[in-house]
């Protein structure tokens, strides 16, 4: 006998509220009271130390590939560099290699060929100093000691192709009986120049006579623009001196000065300061090395990156000093005015790139000297 509708409607009903409620118990068993198929799949968390661990070594990897990635790039950069540079300078050496036994009609030749030597080396000049970011110190120091011989020949070759004076047999008369002028206290005598095409050793010229001041204590020593043009100017075993060089000089040696002010104009190659202590120097140049020197400050204009080795406590700020005529002895150096890497330095005796070198710093802008005289 059938239940009433009303009966099957409250079965009914109680039926679903059943199940409503075991489903909220076991929100994985099937509807309908049907037995499961197979084993539930339980979702199990990774531990937060696992994916940590899974992050580092993944950011590892990255690392390790950008920087092997970037080190291919700079031995490509570091191989071309060296091939142009080879090829570049084999080409200037070439151009400076005829001897003083060449023909005296071919003068003209050869001055054409000195020019075009120096516009070739000023483009290697140029190669090094865009390169520098990317080379090895070792690197850089090698090829600005290729170019500080490149220059000096080129020098010595100028210089030898200058008009030589007529033969005179009064004034050798003269000379032999009054003998050569003495030089004022402290000053050089002119040596001759070493024969064209011989490469110095570095931080020596080879262009045309020498002069500078030796041996002096608490002077004053000044030389103007006719005697330092285009000479190679040497500076030693000076105390307590104050150098005023107002001209173009071709290199500038300072060594074995203690004590000193050296101020010099724009010199139109190299550079060296070796073994001095307690000096002031304001310098333009292309290339600054800077050798056994400690406590000094160094105002410079430099178009290379400047070089330190063996030194403590040298200082650098940018080159301020000035005085009439400077415009065009900067015009007849060949220097670049907009070009300064003045605080850019290498030290050979710190290799560690990510920390800045106790050797050297910079003067703080409210210390530097604005007004020399």
């Amino acid at each position: 006998m059938s239940k009433p509708l009303s009966e099957r409607r409250s079965s009914g009903t109680g039926e679903k509220m059943e199940a409503a409620a075991a489903a909220e118990r076991d929100p994985a068993a099937p509807s309908g009271g049907a037995a499961p198929l197979g084993p539930r799949a339980v979702a199990v968390p990774v531990p937060e130390r696992l994916q940590r661990r899974e992050a580092e070594r993944q950011r590892e990897a990255e690392r390790r590939r950008r920087e092997k990635a970037a080190q291919a790039v700079q031995e490509e950069q570091s191989g071309f560099f060296a091939a142009a540079f080879s090829r570049e300078r084999a080409a200037i050496e070439a151009l400076l290699g005829p001897g003083p036994g060449q023909a005296e009609e071919d003068a003209a030749g050869q001055t054409e060929s000195l020019e075009e030597a120096a516009a070739r080396l000023q483009g290697l000049q140029k190669l090094l100093t865009d390169s520098v970011r990317f080379l090895a110190p070792y690197e850089v120091r090698q090829g600005q000691e290729a170019l500080s011989r490149l220059q000096a020949a080129l020098a010595a070759k100028r210089q030898q192709l200058r008009p030589k004076k007529r033969f005179a047999f009064r004034a050798r008369r003269k000379e032999a009986e009054s003998g050569p002028p003495p030089a004022p206290a402290g000053q050089l005598p002119s040596e001759s120049a070493p024969p064209a095409g011989q490469l110095p050793a570095e931080g020596e010229g080879s262009g045309p006579p020498l002069c500078g001041f030796s041996r002096a204590e608490a002077q004053t020593l000044e030389l103007g623009p006719s005697e330092l043009q285009q000479r190679d100017v040497l500076l030693a075993d000076l105390t307590d001196c104050r150098v005023l060089l107002r001209g173009n000089p071709n290199t500038l040696r300072v060594r074995d000065c203690r004590g000193c002010t050296v101020l010099c104009g724009p010199v139109s190659t190299s550079v060296l300061v070796d073994g001095c202590s307690d000096c002031l120097l304001a310098l333009a140049c292309q290339q600054l090395r800077t050798h056994r020197t400690r406590d000094a400050r160094i105002y410079v204009q430099v178009t290379s990156r400047a070089m330190v080795e063996d030194c403590s406590g040298v200082r650098f700020a940018p080159y301020t000093w000035s005085y009439p005529g400077i415009e065009g002895d900067y015009e007849s150096s060949g220097l670049d005015r907009g070009r300064n890497n003045w605080n850019l330095v290498d030290d050979f005796d710190w290799l560690a790139r990510d920390e800045p070198s106790p050797n050297w710093s910079v003067i703080p802008e409210q210390e530097r000297i604005t007004q020399w005289d």
